[in-house]
């Protein structure tokens, strides 16, 4: 396997990117937080009492795509055009998935934002809904679709 991220004496490096061609670039992500149904219920009722979970949970996953860099050491600075999230809730298991999406024309991809995106949402469920029950789990944080540069098109296989 080659690492890009070191130099020829071992050293961890920011990536150059700037001979690439700006294209645009897409990346899909989810995290899934599993909760007990009724507190999904409530979560949909508008019932918790730190207020709009899914909505405060909306902001933070946009907010922390934004600031990527910020948090992953050699991860470049980059002008996003579009972060979503968007959220799946399923009342009979507990268990929200969170999507999120996001585009920018740049030199590299944009895959880090998506998961940094999807994980503080998921995270901040938690945060908003732990003084209800702390037995929330969050898991299967993962890349499902990009596109844009070089590599071309990932879409993640089921079961993968």
């Amino acid at each position: 396997m080659n690492f890009n991220h070191f130099d020829e004496h071992g050293n961890a490096v920011m990536v150059d990117v700037s001979a690439k061609q700006p294209t645009l670039r897409t990346a899909v992500a989810e995290a899934v937080v599993r909760l007990s149904p009724e507190l999904l219920a409530a979560i949909r009722g508008g019932g918790v009492a730190k207020g709009d979970v899914l909505g405060v949970s909306r902001l933070a996953g946009i907010v922390a795509a934004k600031k990527t860099p910020e948090l992953i050491p050699l991860s470049h600075p980059l002008a996003l055009h579009s972060v979503a999230i968007d959220f799946a809730l399923d009342g009979t298991t507990g268990r929200i998935t969170v999507q999120c999406t996001v585009r920018a024309f740049e030199r590299t991809g944009v895959e880090m934002e998506a998961m940094t995106g999807a994980a503080v949402a998921a995270l901040t469920i938690y945060d908003m809904c732990k003084g209800s029950d702390k037995s929330i789990v969050i898991g299967e944080i993962k890349l499902l679709y990009k596109e844009g540069g070089k590599s071309g098109v990932y879409r993640r296989e089921e079961g993968r």
